[in-house]
């Protein structure tokens, strides 16, 4: 049954590679932890999951699937939630790497990045001063001189080899020209709807986080794909709940979660994704929309079912 069209599909983003280790204790790095964060925010409200691996011992970003392999079963078996594998993996991660989860593991959805960038996180050292890990300082410090590589000849590989397994994308756009490039695809039917558009606001080197910002990518998008999309929208750190809450106002769906902020409040760090997705589906009902289950999500982006997958 497709879900009417005030539901929202609530996406969270439990550990990505951008937050290190010693910024919040509360961020998952291990499989156990990180099998549990996804397992309780679906319990919270999340219709999908969007999910990194990290090594257990450091919190370093990897792509390692043995590490996936210790996590994607668990979630799978205590819930319904939708599992979205990440091939953005790290900016400073080889494409083949950042790709074999995805390959291996063949889930319903897939990120895809839509273009080469600069992709800062130094600034981060403004606010943090200590770590616990030899390999935190230099990988935050390195991002000054950084382009996260996604050329027109990697998404291309992305979306015909992890295509081939039925598996759809979660489309990152960072700009407006990544609407662009997405549309390019959409044109060569490389790209075929429905697809899911994740705009992201907020990361240094893409597009900023005013509310004006925010309305040029809805109508860039809408002049661009039409009824062919679905809209949903991610904020980095103070910013995730204003945007969030703004997407949801403007008929779109929301992602949250300790990948995209740490905080639930000014100067408080979350203490779980959980108590984040718990924090935007209480702004949902209060604005009177209802939230999608993960059968109502795949029942919007057309998936292929949690049966078809490989883990």
């Amino acid at each position: 049954m497709k879900p009417s069209r005030n539901k929202v599909i609530i996406t969270c983003a439990i550990t990505g590679s951008v937050h290190t280790p010693s910024m919040s204790p509360h961020l998952p790095v291990t499989p156990d932890q990180i099998a549990q964060a996804a397992i309780e925010a679906a319990q919270a409200g999340a219709a999908i999951v969007h999910l990194h691996a990290r090594q257990p011992d450091t919190g370093q970003p990897t792509q390692d699937p043995a590490l996936y392999a210790q996590f994607l079963p668990r979630i799978k078996e205590a819930s319904d939630v939708v599992i979205n594998i990440t091939t953005g993996g790290s900016p400073i991660l080889p494409l083949a790497d950042r790709m074999a989860p995805a390959l291996r593991f063949k889930p319903e959805v897939a990120s895809l990045n839509m273009g080469s960038m600069n992709f800062g996180m130094y600034e981060l050292l403004e606010r943090f001063k200590a770590f616990e890990h030899a390999w935190e300082r230099p990988y935050l410090e390195g991002s000054n001189d950084l382009i996260f590589k996604n050329t027109f000849k990697d998404i291309e590989h992305i979306l015909a080899s992890c295509g081939d397994n039925g598996t759809r994308f979660e489309i990152e756009c960072y700009d407006i020209g990544h609407l662009y490039t997405a549309a390019h695809f959409v044109d060569r039917k490389l790209l075929k709807p429905p697809f899911l558009i994740q705009s992201v606001f907020g990361i240094r080197g893409g597009i900023g986080t005013h509310p004006e910002d925010v309305m040029m990518m809805k109508r860039t998008a809408d002049r661009l794909f039409g009824a062919d999309y679905t809209w949903s929208v991610l904020a980095a750190g103070r910013k995730q709940t204003p945007l969030a809450t703004m997407a949801a106002t403007m008929g779109g769906n929301v992602r949250v979660g300790l990948e995209d902020s740490l905080w639930d409040g000014p100067g408080e760090l979350a203490r779980s994704n959980a108590d984040q997705v718990r924090r935007i589906r209480r702004i949902l009902e209060d604005l009177s929309l209802q939230v999608a289950t993960p059968d109502e999500a795949r029942a919007t982006l057309q998936l292929k079912g949690g049966h078809d997958v490989a883990f």
